[in-house]
């Protein structure tokens, strides 16, 4: 069964890159179009994983991380950040991100990092 991603990004053009990286590989991309939105489509979808940007309006990246990890401790998200962010990033591992991710990035880059979080946790 394909995996599914929830990409969470204000800027379509970060979401179709991301969709378009992942499609190709047989994941089931579901978007969101910033942090609550990203909640509310995660309770309904679960996804396997989410990607989530750090700056959005109506509510951030890392507030949405806290909300979906209180919901789902078992969450998987990868946050998506820019350059110079180094503390937010911190921040949101912190809070419970796998892994991040720093635009501009390869495509490469983006399956090598989902895959890894998407592989089986050890205890």
């Amino acid at each position: 069964m394909s995996k599914t991603v929830l990409v969470v990004d204000d800027a379509a053009f970060m979401r179709m890159m991301i969709r378009d990286i992942l499609s190709s590989e047989g994941f089931v991309i579901y978007e969101a179009v910033n942090g609550r939105d990203a909640v509310e489509k995660y309770e309904e979808i679960k996804p396997d994983l989410v990607t989530m940007d750090i700056t959005m309006p109506e509510m951030n990246g890392i507030d949405a991380l806290r909300a979906i990890m209180n919901a789902d401790s078992g969450a998987r998200v990868l946050m998506v950040s820019a350059m110079g962010q180094q503390k937010l990033i911190m921040e949101a591992l912190e809070a419970g991100a796998l892994d991040f991710l720093v635009k501009p990035f390869q495509p490469t880059k983006v399956l090598d990092t989902i895959n890894k979080c998407l592989r089986p946790r050890t205890p």
